[in-house]
């Protein structure tokens, strides 16, 4: 028989709601097999035990894209141009976030994820990319297809981020929020040329690290973005 080989889990934290369903976008899924680990839907549930238990059960934790979030939460009332929000969900993902980085466990944070990696770590969010101070350019694309790519981004080569993507890279961009104040303990890891914030990290963490982009959706095409997960599934291994 041949040696029964443990692959890192990897808990893919919802995206939001569908009516009465809770769901993740089939991108993140694959997108954590192909990288080599085994990718495990974590609902919204409101109960202590059963996140010290998603806590115990994972390797490493996947944020995902999805709506934004709700004002109040970074000390802000709504402005114009503010989307769909879920308080319940916020406030789930935010205490889970705060746990997961507590635990030291490997966390990856895309797009609305990055925003709770902020948020979870004291910052606020620019509500609308019009509110953005500068000459901001359209974070939103329109596309064919979703790895298609929007802009460019320049990237820290101090940061943990530049050892899987390099110095520049080219990027999709699905998003009209942007991170505003940088919360406790981050550091900002890319820009884009707008000076909009691309990435940021937690340095002293073994891998904490979120993205304003899509990776998921550039995984077949991008060898960059398959490095970044191979790199976030390789530290959820060790």
């Amino acid at each position: 028989m041949k040696p029964v080989t443990t692959k890192p889990i990897i808990g893919i934290v919802i995206c939001g709601f569908l009516e009465n369903k809770q769901f993740v976008t089939n991108t993140y899924i694959q997108s954590v097999r192909y990288a080599g680990g085994i990718p495990v839907i974590l609902p919204l549930v409101r109960s202590d035990e059963v996140m010290e238990q998603y806590l115990n059960l994972c390797n490493g934790f996947l944020f995902c894209g999805g709506d934004d979030i709700t004002p109040l939460l970074f000390g802000q009332e709504p402005r114009q141009g503010i989307g769909k929000t879920n308080i319940t969900l916020d406030l789930f993902q935010i205490r889970l976030m705060k746990q997961v980085l507590t635990s030291q466990k490997p966390v990856l944070s895309i797009c609305r994820g990055i925003q709770i990696f902020n948020v979870a770590c004291g910052g606020t969010i620019c509500q609308d990319v019009r509110h953005q101070s500068g000459h901001p350019f359209n974070h939103m694309q329109d596309s064919v297809s979703r790895s298609d790519v929007s802009h460019s981004i320049l990237i820290e080569r101090s940061s943990q981020l530049y050892q899987y993507l390099g110095r520049h890279l080219n990027v999709n961009s699905f998003h009209h929020q942007t991170i505003e104040t940088l919360g406790k303990n981050l550091t900002i890891s890319a820009r884009a040329s707008d000076k909009t914030i691309e990435a940021i990290e937690i340095s002293s963490h073994p891998f904490a690290i979120g993205v304003q982009w899509h990776p998921e959706c550039m995984y077949r095409n991008c060898p960059e973005m398959r490095a970044l997960f191979r790199g976030f599934v390789t530290a959820a291994e060790a």
